[in-house]
């Protein structure tokens, strides 16, 4: 059985070759990408702690996006039920 397994490998020496290769380029692949992660939680977590002038303008605006949206609203729900109302009345006539 290992006679039959070593003759194998010999064999296909090349390919055994080339599934160990990419087995450590997959191994190197992931060790990059977990790296690129913990880095990126780095600077998440740093940018959390400190702050940052950037996401004060951010803030800033959302605030002022979020006053014009409930304002939208407001009006549209308004024009809403005036049409709703204008509505029922020409029903009635």
């Amino acid at each position: 059985m290992v006679e039959q397994a070593r003759s194998w490998v010999k064999e296909n020496a090349t390919l055994v070759y080339f599934l160990i290769a990419q087995a450590i380029a997959l191994m190197s692949l992931g060790a990059y990408g977990l790296s690129y992660m913990v880095k990126l939680e780095t600077r998440v977590v740093t940018l959390e702690t400190r702050g940052s002038p950037h996401l004060q303008v951010i803030d800033n605006r959302l605030t002022v996006l979020e006053s014009m949206t409930t304002a939208n609203k407001d009006r549209l729900d308004h024009v809403v039920e005036i049409m709703t109302r204008e509505l029922g009345k020409e029903k009635s006539k």
